[in-house]
């Protein structure tokens, strides 16, 4: 598996080998061991999450706080979105900076965004489906939401001249607002 850190180094896309014929293809989406010497470190999932969205249809960008956060591992197994992580940890020398990259059931990539990250998705063609392994059970209590659109952020969403986003991400906080990682 070829890996890439990006601009924040936490923030790790994957890449795997695909091996393809005339008949279709294959390729190996998780290696437990592998996974954990791209990262650095013991990983353990113990959830995983399936999401269906139109197109158009923006989600996050959410978080859970300590002691129930969340590092999810991301793909797309049908369509294709621009996937997003935040940086929400507050002394990271990239606090409030954000990655992004195209995730697609062509390109096979998948995006690991560690706990102490908001995440969020746009969906750029219709009938989208990803997966994405969690390390911590969902807990609505723990959960927290910043706006999609927040100015300080700043990230450069695709614009397809109309976005469907649902009333609870609509109502989510500024990133000044937001309650954060102190680590």
């Amino acid at each position: 598996m070829k890996f890439t850190r990006l601009e924040i180094p936490d923030v790790i896309l994957l890449e795997p080998k695909v091996y393809g014929d005339d008949r279709g293809f294959f390729f190996e989406s998780f290696n437990h061991k592998n996974f954990e010497e791209i990262i650095g470190h013991k990983i353990e999932f113990v959830q995983e999450n399936h999401s269906s969205s139109h197109k158009g249809v923006l989600r996050g960008l959410h978080y859970q706080l300590n002691p129930k956060a969340q590092g999810k591992l991301v793909r797309i197994i049908s369509g294709e979105v621009f996937d997003v992580a935040v940086d929400i940890r507050k002394n990271s020398p990239t606090f409030g900076k954000w990655v992004g990259s195209v995730l697609s059931e062509e390109n096979k990539k998948q995006l690991w965004i560690p706990a102490g990250f908001a995440h969020g998705f746009l969906t750029l063609v219709d009938g989208s489906q990803m997966l994405y392994k969690a390390t911590d059970y969902y807990a609505p209590e723990f959960e927290r939401s910043i706006i999609w659109s927040d100015k300080q952020i700043g990230i450069e969403w695709p614009d397809f001249g109309y976005t469907k986003v649902a009333a609870k991400d609509a109502a989510g906080l500024s990133f000044g607002e937001a309650e954060v990682f102190y680590n």
